[in-house]
């Protein structure tokens, strides 16, 4: 079923299942494609068990994108600044991007650093079986994830599965002795750590960023509304007492009133009018509350601080592009010229949003929280792209990866230390990941953008851009972070900041991020076990 409810008329459900039926033909043609192509890629060696690979991968793929993308799109969706399509169209460029420029470190952490073959004597097949039997546990625990609308670690689940399989393959080939041997642990023990820190560091981010914005633009918006809101109450006053008081004068009395008050209309109209000049009560009055209402900076808290929020986004985003995506590409790229880039497009990003809280014209600069709630898509809707470039560099490469390392050990029939990842491979991950966010990304999009805490733009933003600068950090350092537990954490810190913390609901979150990496392994251990006796 479609991630749109198709529950609002025949219209909508035939629309939905046009849509439906577009992705479910776009992933099995690209699929088909891929299998082509990879056939002749590997040479056509152990074709059966690269079609295996290719569908676990892309099966894999597919519930990244119903759990982890839906997990990072949900705090946009939630407070309403992207629809669904576009979502999907933001995490078609910036997730696959990532990928494609920033993920090899974490790639090669997973496939390299997790687990220690050294001094085993290890065929390529049975590497294969562990990366497969990795995919095959972590895809299925996904979806069991997913279906239940609970956002877990990709990281987790991958790295669950290879852990499971590592021991497994450890005990076939040394018994008891060596069961344990195969796994890394110090770099297990460095990444658990990172798994506290993550949720922690974005939910402080996320608490101290909101709270300011809060503090010196929310609350301070608040108030101007309420005075706006009592000046107009006033004028309204100010008209029923004048109507009663000139209807309760005598013919003769109103029309001498009158003409005092086409006098003093004419004077009003006067840059330089003073109310001394003025003749009527009633004009006095207007010009007090007149003269009050212009002294009132309404626009003051947006002027002042959302420019500055604006860059502060502006260079984290032009960091991820810069430190994962240029210097990939450009090796003569230095640190001096990526910070000089990210002043540049910061002060550009400031400049940009200084001139358009300038230009607030009309009812917006007495409407300001639908002001500010326009303002803050916009912010939003870039801090969504880093976090999805970001996210893109680390989680899309859990099902790439272990992928890569298989197609690789199918084509030269060895285990090496590095493998190309084709272009035919992102492409149709990413499809894959697109297609997952679409068919079942619904309930994990509703429990992060509404049922953990309410959303807004300011808020969405705030937590966007705190868990993009977490998961930039960890994605620099090569360390396979779970930028799920970072957003969920920077949520929380929402939520903190706003006294509305679903914590019911993170009794059944906190379970599954226990239960994830046990869980997989579990199934791994069982998947290598079956592969064995089949191939």
């Amino acid at each position: 079923m479609g991630i749109i409810s198709s529950s609002k008329g025949p219209t909508k459900s035939v629309g939905t299942m046009r849509i439906n039926l577009f992705f479910a033909i776009l992933l099995i043609a690209m699929t088909a494609y891929f299998l082509w192509w990879g056939l002749d890629y590997t040479m056509r060696q152990q074709t059966t068990l690269f079609i295996v690979a290719t569908a676990f991968g892309v099966f894999m793929a597919f519930n990244i994108g119903g759990n982890d993308v839906a997990n990072s799109f949900g705090t946009s969706v939630g407070a309403g600044t992207l629809t669904i399509p576009q979502a999907l169209g933001v995490a078609a460029i910036f997730e696959v991007s990532g990928a494609v420029l920033a993920g090899g470190e974490v790639t090669d952490t997973i496939r390299s650093g997790i687990v220690d073959l050294d001094g085993l004597a290890v065929s390529p097949n049975q590497f294969i079986y562990v990366m497969l039997s990795a995919l095959i546990a972590a895809a299925f625990w996904l979806l069991f994830a997913t279906r239940k609308g609970l956002p877990v670690s990709t990281t987790h689940s991958i790295i669950g599965g290879v852990v499971g399989s590592s021991i497994v393959l450890g005990f076939d080939l040394g018994g008891s002795a060596t069961v344990l041997s195969t796994v890394d642990w110090g770099t297990i023990g460095k990444i658990a750590v990172s798994w506290v820190l993550s949720p922690v560091l974005g939910g402080v981010l996320a608490y101290i960023l909101y709270g300011q914005i809060k503090k010196n633009i929310i609350n301070y918006n608040d108030k101007a509304e309420a005075q706006v809101a009592t000046l107009k109450a006033k004028k309204k006053t100010v008209k029923a007492e004048h109507k009663a008081f000139f209807e309760a004068l005598s013919e003769s009395e109103q029309l001498i009133y009158t003409s005092a008050m086409l006098r003093d209309q004419d004077i009003y109209k006067d840059d330089d009018c003073k109310v001394d000049d003025l003749e009527t009560d009633y004009y006095k009055h207007l010009y007090t509350i007149d003269r009050e209402r212009s002294s009132l900076d309404t626009l003051k808290a947006i002027k002042q601080w959302v420019p500055i929020i604006a860059a502060i986004g502006g260079v984290v985003m032009t960091s991820l592009v810069v430190f994962k995506g240029l210097k990939n590409v450009n090796g003569n790229f230095t640190t001096l010229h990526g910070f000089l880039f990210m002043g540049m497009v910061g002060a550009l990003v400031w400049l940009a949003a200084f001139i358009y809280t300038k230009s607030i014209r009309g009812k917006h600069k007495e409407d300001l929280t639908k002001a500010t709630f326009i303002l803050f898509s916009w912010m939003q809707v870039f801090t969504a792209s880093a976090f999805a470039f970001s996210h893109g560099s680390n989680d899309i490469a859990n099902a790439v990866g272990p992928f890569a390392a298989i197609m690789d050990v199918i084509r030269t029939n060895q285990i090496s230390s590095e493998a190309a990842v084709p272009p035919a491979v992102m492409l149709t991950f990413g499809v894959a990941l697109i297609v997952g966010l679409w068919f079942i990304g619904k309930e994990v999009i509703q429990t992060v953008g509404t049922n953990l805490a309410k959303m807004h733009p300011a808020s969405g933003f705030s937590a966007e851009l705190a868990a993009a600068a977490v998961v930039m950090g960890a994605s620099t350092m090569g360390l396979p972070v779970s930028s799920t537990h970072t957003l969920v954490g920077a949520v929380l810190g929402i939520g903190i900041v706003n006294r509305n913390t679903n914590w019911a609901l993170m009794k059944p979150i906190g379970m599954a991020w226990v239960i994830t990496l046990p869980a997989a392994a579990g199934m791994s251990a069982l998947s290598f076990v079956i592969l064995t006796k089949i191939f």
